[in-house]
């Protein structure tokens, strides 16, 4: 059994009640100044009479921004727009993660002393310098398996909710990107949230019990 699953099966044979109620999740990902549309979301209703449209082909524009985002059951906790040239690397993380550690002793006071984070497995994630980091200020990490978005919250919820609302829009700059990537953040509700780790708890359930298989659909 792997360490994920040793930890998870712990929490499994007693109460996953509150298991979840300090674990702090957080990815980051690219948002571009242009995202075109699926061919889903750019169907338009016709009548069989009617002409097709004829669509220009869109594709997704060079100038990006990166987007760091920390949330738990509650809903944002932080969220950083990497500075154009900036690489995440690790130096640039541990400035992130001090700020993550001020932020939740802000805004998740009642947690502040015993949360757990879960990221992935990105070498800036893992290295040396983070890992004593965290080590140093007691904050425990929640193991993540390799090439596993489906047991990522960020990948399997949040950025795929933010990425749709912004799909098909022109931005001119990257600051209207943030901008809108930040009231996308805003406009995703508690209970959205909280639904989404009771997701993540079934899809950590269904892993562990079929012994670390990859799943796409639950």
């Amino acid at each position: 059994m792997r360490p994920f699953q040793k930890i998870f099966w712990n929490a499994l044979k007693k109460d996953l009640t509150f298991f979840f109620d300090n674990v702090i999740t957080g990815d980051e990902s690219w948002f571009f100044q242009y995202d075109p549309e699926t061919k889903l979301q750019s169907n338009e209703w016709h009548t069989p009479q009617s002409p097709r449209q004829k669509k220009a082909r869109m594709s997704k524009s060079r100038m990006k921004g990166m987007l760091i985002v920390f949330f738990d059951k509650s809903g944002v906790v932080l969220s950083v727009f990497v500075p154009e040239g900036q690489t995440v690397n690790d130096t640039f993380y541990v400035e992130v993660l001090k700020r993550l550690k001020r932020r939740v002793n802000r805004v998740r006071p009642e947690i502040s002393a015993n949360w757990k984070l879960h990221h992935d497995n990105a070498p800036s994630h893992t290295c040396f310098v983070v890992t004593e980091h965290l080590t140093r200020n007691r904050i425990v990490t929640f193991p993540q398996p390799p090439y596993s978005p489906d047991l990522a919250p960020a990948d399997f919820f949040l950025f795929p909710k933010v990425k749709t609302t912004l799909q098909g829009r022109h931005h001119w700059t990257l600051d209207d990107v943030k901008r809108d990537c930040t009231h996308a953040l805003k406009d995703v509700s508690v209970g959205d949230f909280q639904g989404t780790y009771e997701a993540w708890k079934r899809h950590l359930q269904k892993c562990v019990h079929a012994q670390g298989a990859y799943f796409e659909d639950y």
